[in-house]
């Protein structure tokens, strides 16, 4: 039986999320406004409304504001003791208050990122079953697909009201792998992002974890696991959900861009793939991590005085997230005229996987892998110990790359003595350690400064501090996702694009990289994560215009600044109407 439509439900109230500062309409009253984390302000109602709303007597009697509120929340948040305990006390308060947490998290944006997001949010996801409050999100399992379409429904927002769906299958979680039903805190993290930086509604988008099992042994071991208990499954019945999800979705949410996240490297560009071409869909793993790393490479690359397919690039792990920011810089040469085909982009890159170099005759490689392995040939005549296994230091040797991106999460493997090769003959060399956490970083900054002398060009993918050296502070640029998928999903939303292409992402990455002037001694490769607003809109207003470009924008922007800074929602109380 198909479940009832969402608009003929009663709601509690309403708002128009499109649109700032528009007035909040309760029809609710009582406790019931109180126990919604959209409706309930706490002691910022005021005695007028606490009369209108059925309050009286509810709530203490002082009347405070919001800025008073935020003042005692950050304070509890600074008396919790670990990571962990600050998270959890921020989800706690985005239970209980919606506008409150966000106008906290604007506020202390830089401070909280790493809390609400990485790495903090790896731990709360494989804690999720154990420290489990209360339901945020959809939770579709495998053994019920015929549930997908009311489970959507159920979350409550109608075809027009959704702009974004935030999905994983939870099975590559930030290096910390397979972690079953607990993906559902990356996707409802990434959504707190999305708000606290582009100022997408809350009530526009939608969390979901994909059920599908766990190969966590750990997980289904445990009496107090809350995923279905079986091995991941895989194979024709995993895709027949897949789609099945995917179509539904679309049907439901015609309008809505579908955020795949943390899958593991086997789907996840194979996904991208058989759905880029029919509906609005976007890896942030895959093309987001590549976008901000391009960002930052332009910046790099403009310091150094050679053309970007002058450089000779190595991706120290070369898995989903290494060969997506390889593709998009290959696509980059391709667009820039300079590279007149597909096999002499391939040319710039050598690609290394656990087995050491990429080479074609190798029968572990996963599809989207072999377009970059090289030839046994070719490397015939190279000075390594194990042909069959060339490593890092073997191929710094032989090619002497001039840019080295490290996406191997193998802690410390840029060591002192690769490095230091690399900085003998290329005076800027072009070094970032991607890796989070920290302690999975290739390398420290501290060290890439001290053994270049200053030289190196640095971006991370961990937050670490400036770095002084014979009096310079360099600020370390963070590669971090977050400067980029907020504003590409504001500019999607604002001009209703059907796709996201490839020159959409790169409009973002140029976008980014523009806002910075690296130029200056120890100047950073990117922007901080202190005006993530300004950031956001900026790329938001590059991804709509490409799109228009692009023929996949369903309505034009016609003043694009007003409508897509209009369209931004503030963490600010607004206006009630009793109704």
């Amino acid at each position: 039986m198909q479940a009832d439509p969402a608009p003929r439900r009663l709601r509690d109230f309403e708002q128009d999320s499109t649109r700032a500062g528009a007035p909040l309409r309760i029809r609710a009253r009582g406790r019931a406004v109180l126990s919604n984390p959209m409706t309930n302000r706490g002691t910022a109602f005021t005695i007028e409304e606490r009369r209108a709303l059925g309050l009286v007597g509810l709530t203490p009697t002082g009347v405070t504001t919001l800025e008073n509120q935020v003042r005692r929340t950050y304070e509890q948040f600074l008396r919790a003791q670990t990571p962990l305990s600050k998270y959890l006390h921020l989800a706690q308060l985005r239970d209980r208050n919606e506008v409150l947490f966000y106008r906290l998290l604007t506020d202390h944006l830089e401070e909280m990122l790493p809390i609400i997001y990485t790495p903090t949010i790896g731990e709360a996801i494989e804690r999720f079953s154990f420290e489990y409050n209360r339901p945020r999100g959809v939770f579709l399992s495998i053994d019920h697909p015929e549930m997908v379409e009311e489970s959507l429904l159920n979350y409550g927002l109608r075809e027009d009201e959704v702009d974004l769906l935030v999905v994983t299958d939870s099975e590559g979680i930030l290096g910390i792998g397979d972690q079953g039903i607990g993906g559902i805190q990356i996707a409802i993290g990434k959504l707190s992002v999305y708000t606290a930086a582009a100022g997408i509604h809350p009530r526009r988008a939608i969390p979901v974890v994909l059920d599908v099992g766990t190969d966590n042994l750990g997980l289904l071991s445990h009496d107090l696991y809350l995923g279905e208990r079986h091995a991941r499954v895989r194979g024709e019945r995993y895709d027949e959900f897949l789609e099945h999800f995917v179509t539904t979705a679309h049907r439901l949410f015609p309008n809505a861009m579908l955020h795949w996240e943390d899958f593991g490297a086997a789907n996840a560009h194979r996904l991208l793939e058989r759905y880029r071409g029919d509906y609005c869909t976007f890896n942030d793993d895959i093309q987001g991590t590549a976008a901000v790393v391009l960002a930052a490479l332009l910046a790099a690359v403009d310091i150094t005085g050679h053309e970007l397919d002058e450089h000779r690039i190595v991706v120290f792990g070369a898995g989903t997230a290494g060969l997506g920011i390889a593709s998009l810089i290959r696509d980059t040469m391709l667009r820039s005229g300079r590279v007149q085909s597909e096999a002499d982009a391939y040319d710039r890159f050598w690609s290394i996987g656990i087995n050491g170099l990429y080479l074609d005759d190798q029968p572990e490689l996963h599809a989207f892998q072999r377009p970059w392995a090289r030839s046994p040939e070719e490397v015939a005549g190279w000075d390594v110990a194990d042909p069959r296994h060339i490593t890092l230091a073997d191929v710094i040797r032989n090619v002497r790359p001039t840019i080295l991106l490290g996406t191997s999460t193998k802690g410390g493997a840029f060591t002192e003595a690769i490095v230091k090769e690399m900085a003998e003959y290329c005076e800027r060399p072009i070094i970032f350690p991607l890796s989070n956490p920290t302690s999975r970083a290739e390398a420290t900054p501290a060290n890439l400064i001290q053994w270049t002398d200053g030289r190196a060009l640095v971006a991370t993918g961990s937050p670490f501090d400036h770095v002084d050296h014979k009096g310079v502070r360099y600020r370390i640029a963070q590669s971090n996702n977050a400067l980029i998928f907020p504003g590409l999903g504001l500019g999607v939303a604002a001009c209703q694009a059907t796709r996201v292409t490839e020159s959409m992402i790169t409009a973002a990455a140029e976008a980014l990289a523009g806002l910075v002037n690296a130029w200056r001694p120890g100047a950073p490769l990117l922007p901080g994560m202190n005006n993530l607003r300004h950031v956001s809109a900026t790329v938001a207003l590059a991804v709509a215009a490409q799109a228009w470009r692009d023929g996949v924008a369903r309505r034009p922007l016609g003043n694009a600044v007003d409508e897509v800074y209009g369209r931004m929602w503030q963490p600010l109380y607004a206006p009630i109407e009793a109704i």
